[in-house]
C-alpha cells in the first residue's frame, strides 16, 4: 500500500548528522513561519525525557515535528497524544498488525508489550504564549538498546526489525507519519482534545489493571482508570482516585 501524500503546507528539511532533531528544530524556528517535519540519519547527542541519553544508531528513526501553536501551553502539551495516535497510525499502516501496538502514558508506543518509540515535547514561549513547540520523536526501526542500559522496571526495548521481521527505510517511515500526523491534529484543532482521547484510551497500555505511577520520590500504585480531560493520568488507589499530571509509569 502506498503512502498518502505530503501534507500540504508542511516543509521537510532532511539531515545527515545532528546533534538532535529537537535542537536543530529550536535553531530552525524562528527562520520557519509553517509547520516543518526536520529528519537526521543520526543523532550525537540525542535526548529523551528528563535529560536521559537516547541511544541514535543510523537506521532508526529520528525527526521533530516543528510547530507555532496558538493555544495555551496547557492545550499545547496534550499534542504528546496527538503523536503518540499518528505514530500508531503509521506502524499500524506498514506492518498491518493492529493488535500489536499499544500507548503507554504519557508518550510511549508499545509493540508486543517491549517499548517501540518516544516522544519528547519541548516548547520555548513567554507567559501564556508558546511561541514554537518541537515534538521530537525516536523508533527503534532496526536495533533497540539492551536492556542493562535502561531503568530497572522499566519497559524494555524492542525494535520493529526483531519484532516483525519487517525492515523500513527511516525516510519511508516518515513518508508515513507525516501525513498520518496532519490527520490527527486537524481533528485535534477542530474538535479539541475530546476525540483525541478517545482515540487514545481505545490502545491504552494496561487500562484497568494495576500500574505504579513514580513523581520524584513518590510512588503511587493503583488501578489505572482513565486519562483525564487536562491529560492526567487517573488512578484508582487505597485512598481513593488520584490524578496524576506528570509520572513515570511502570507495570
Amino acid at each position: 500500500m502506498s503512502a498518502d501524500p505530503w501534507p500540504e503546507g508542511v516543509a521537510r528539511h532532511a539531515l545527515e548528522t545532528v546533534d538532535s532533531t529537537n535542537a536543530m528544530a529550536a535553531r530552525l524556528a524562528p527562520s520557519l513561519s509553517g509547520p516543518a517535519w526536520i529528519q537526521a540519519g543520526e543523532q550525537t547527542a540525542g535526548r529523551g525525557r528528563r535529560g536521559r541519553h537516547w541511544t541514535s544508531p543510523r537506521g532508526n528513526f529520528y525527526a521533530t515535528y516543528l510547530m507555532h501553536p496558538t493555544e495555551t501551553p496547557e492545550v499545547v502539551a496534550l499534542r504528546s497524544f496527538v503523536a503518540a495516535l499518528a505514530l500508531r497510525d503509521a506502524c499500524v499502516a506498514l506492518t498491518g498488525l493492529p493488535q500489536a501496538f499499544a500507548l503507554k502514558w504519557p508518550n510511549d508506543v508499545l509493540l508486543n508489550g517491549g517499548k517501540l518509540a518516544g516522544i519528547l515535547l519541548e516548547s520555548i514561549g513567554q507567559g501564556a504564549r508558546v511561541q514554537h513547540l518541537a515534538i521530537g520523536i525516536g523508533v527503534n526501526l532496526i536495533g533497540a538498546p539492551a536492556v542493562a542500559e535502561v531503568e530497572p522496571g522499566a519497559v524494555p526495548p524492542v525494535s520493529l526489525l526483531a519484532e516483525t521481521g519487517l525492515r523500513v527505510d527511516p525516510v519511508a517511515f516518515l513518508d508515513r507519519l507525516a501525513p498520518a500526523y496532519a490527520r490527527r491534529e486537524e481533528s485535534f484543532a477542530r474538535y479539541g482534545f475530546g476525540p483525541t482521547r478517545e482515540a487514545w484510551l481505545a490502545h491504552a497500555a494496561r487500562l484497568g489493571e494495576p500500574i505504579r505511577a513514580r513523581t520524584g520520590h513518590d510512588l503511587r500504585e493503583g488501578i489505572f482508570e482513565t486519562v483525564d480531560a487536562s491529560g492526567a493520568l487517573v488512578l484508582k488507589t487505597r485512598d481513593g482516585r488520584v490524578a496524576i499530571p506528570a509520572a513515570e509509569v511502570f507495570f
